[in-house]
């Protein structure tokens, strides 16, 4: 299958209201390289320039842009654009069926009298609590219908998405950034990133590792209408650790209640939002001002490049 090519904008905008005398910066706005994923050009705009910009892998091995700004500005806009590629990787029924039994791979990851296997080092990291996900017995007595004995645990999870996404009810107002995981769960409302957030707490609860995944999905149009600008935004899913498998991690979108394949872009992994915000960082003087976000996603097969959306040097 021939894979499916993107081109991405991603822009960030924000005007303080006074000048900001210094502000550093970490920017997660750089596809990760991954085997289904071919990262054909990328760039970073920034405006005004930096002082200083360095660029490298996070501890996650994501890529990642650190900036400061020595000098009085009063806006910052960040245009990230990118043209990448997706190979179909979504695993079929028998593949989640011949997953490992859940029991033993909780019994894999414990911490006791022996120390995790040498393969399972990287996805242990991925077993405890984080600073928006916590690990709570009601989590786990929430989840544990979804495992019943000798499940295998992508059977599990994928019981466990469609759980979620039957229960809870979209709500762009019903949650902040900071809103816990409990307070989701008793609400039963939220947006992808409550949602990825309490699968990642029920999965971690039950003592299996799980990954936060941002990126972006492709939203189409309705027939007849074209493509808005900005109209996209950015995602978020989880990555659920399954030795034996292609890539040992298999992702799940609680949000749709699918296997993420080709019309999910990913960006940077983590443990949870806060390993992985987009922008992050500080600022000297200014306002409370809030940043002004617009992702467009554009499949270059089916259309061209919008004139909008192109970069000029």
């Amino acid at each position: 299958m021939e894979p499916v090519r993107y081109h991405v904008l991603h822009e960030t905008s924000y005007d303080y209201g006074s000048p900001i005398s210094l502000s550093q910066q970490q920017l997660h706005l750089s596809p990760r390289f991954l085997p289904w994923q071919l990262v054909h050009e990328q760039r970073i705009d920034i405006e005004p320039p930096p002082t200083w910009r360095r660029d490298g892998l996070d501890a996650f091995g994501n890529p990642v842009s650190w900036i400061s700004f020595h000098a009085p500005h009063e806006s910052l806009r960040i245009r990230s654009t990118m043209n990448i590629a997706i190979l179909s990787h979504m695993p079929d029924a028998a593949q989640l069926e011949a997953s490992m039994p859940w029991e033993e791979l909780r019994e894999r990851l414990a911490y006791d009298a022996q120390p995790p296997q040498p393969e399972d080092l990287e996805a242990v990291r991925f077993l405890f609590e984080s600073p928006h996900v916590r690990v709570k017995h009601e989590l786990a007595q929430y989840a544990a219908d979804c495992f019943p004995a000798g499940t295998p645990v992508l059977v599990g999870a994928h019981n466990l998405m469609t759980k979620i996404f039957e229960e809870f009810e979209f709500d762009p107002e019903a949650t902040t950034v900071s809103t816990p995981v409990l307070e989701v769960l008793e609400n039963k409302r939220g947006v992808c990133q409550d949602f990825a957030h309490l699968m990642i707490a029920c999965l971690r609860a039950l003592g299996l590792s799980a990954r936060y995944v941002s990126g972006y999905l492709l939203t189409r149009p309705p027939p007849g209408k074209p493509r808005l600008i900005g109209a996209d935004a950015s995602h978020a899913w989880v990555s659920v650790y399954a030795p034996g498998t292609a890539d040992n991690w298999v992702d799940f979108d609680p949000t749709n209640n699918l296997l993420p394949d080709t019309e999910h872009i990913t960006l940077a992994i983590g443990r949870d939002f806060s390993d992985i915000s987009p922008l992050r960082g500080i600022i000297l003087g200014g306002g409370s001002a809030e940043p002004e976000v617009a992702v467009t996603v554009v499949p270059l097969d089916e259309e061209e490049i919008p004139e909008a959306l192109r970069v000029v040097d």
